[in-house]
């Protein structure tokens, strides 16, 4: 402070103010562009969706999700997620725990191909499978002799669906299997424990939240897939039609309200996936503090019982 005059502190102090002003600005500009993009982009056209679906009041509203193609279309819609969900968390644990903690031939290859769904159209996948799968594909004939039925069926659904949805699982773990490293398997390996006790009892805990994530992403994706699924199931009413699906039937019939009664329930449930892992998000965050909180009042009476043997 002695080299520093008092009109050079004043004008250092006045730059400072300009900057933190500056600042300040930039910082609430970009908040308000987030929240009118937010709300021109995702909340008006969710509202809108509500809106139309009870233009007609609660007895359309009702009537078409009672309807026995629409019904049809919300069961196989849930009966297609309680599929794939599980699927993808086996493959998803058994990918990311390879890829995560060992070093093998075609690790590389590995990752690729789980990014090969979010690279591609759906609609492309779901030609895909109407080459290897259909009448005229490379396995229709024997698929034929056998009374085996995979395109414009259910299994073509679920396979189709798991495939678009299968890099959710992994996609969540790998990193966070990565930052944990090998440390804790190396332990619990050195105290006599097996592959699968280490498996469930030191891996597994170390990445619920990434799992639960993983999860609750894949069933979103699963029951809101359209172009594979429009592709291989023939989008036949009451039989091979999802609630996607369904929308599109009944919107190309001129059922707008019908249409938008459907609609509004995928939004429904969309928003209670998000609702959902808000609220895990919400606990993870919980029990991070209540962690640290611990280890401060583990290392506070540490050094309170060291000071006192001191004395």
């Amino acid at each position: 402070m002695a080299g520093i005059t008092k009109k050079q502190f004043t004008a250092g102090r006045t730059k400072s103010q300009r900057g933190a002003e500056e600042s300040s600005l930039v910082k609430w500009t970009l908040i308000s562009v987030a929240m009118i993009f937010c709300s021109v982009f995702l909340l008006l056209p969710l509202v809108n969706v509500f809106a139309q679906a009870f233009s007609k009041g609660w007895g359309v509203y009702w009537n078409a999700l009672t309807n026995p193609d629409a019904w049809s279309a919300i069961k196989l819609t849930l009966l297609v997620a309680v599929f794939c969900v599980p699927l993808n968390v086996v493959f998803g644990l058994a990918a990311a725990w390879a890829i995560a903690k060992f070093e093998f031939r075609g690790k590389a290859l590995l990752i690729t191909l789980i990014d090969l769904p979010f690279s591609i159209s759906p609609i492309v996948a779901g030609l895909m499978f109407v080459v290897l799968f259909g009448l005229q594909g490379y396995f229709g004939e024997w698929l034929r002799d056998h009374d085996f039925k995979v395109i414009f069926a259910v299994s073509g659904i679920i396979l189709a669906t798991v495939f678009i949805t299968f890099p959710f699982v992994a996609r969540e773990l790998i990193p966070i299997m990565q930052a944990t490293g090998t440390d804790q398997e190396q332990a619990a390996l050195t105290l006599g424990a097996n592959g699968w006790q280490t498996f469930w009892h030191v891996t597994l805990p170390s990445v619920k939240w990434g799992l639960i994530y993983g999860v609750i992403l894949c069933n979103a994706r699963a029951m809101g897939e359209y172009g594979a699924v429009r592709v291989v199931s023939g989008n036949i009413a009451g039989k091979t039609q999802t609630m996607p699906l369904r929308v599109e039937s009944l919107n190309d019939g001129f059922q707008g309200a019908a249409a938008f009664a459907v609609a509004s329930l995928l939004a429904l449930l969309a928003l209670v996936t998000l609702a959902f892992k808000t609220y895990l998000e919400w606990r993870q965050h919980r029990e991070f503090e209540l962690a640290q909180h611990a280890v401060i009042s583990e290392s506070g009476d540490t050094t309170f019982i060291a000071k006192g043997k001191g004395e």
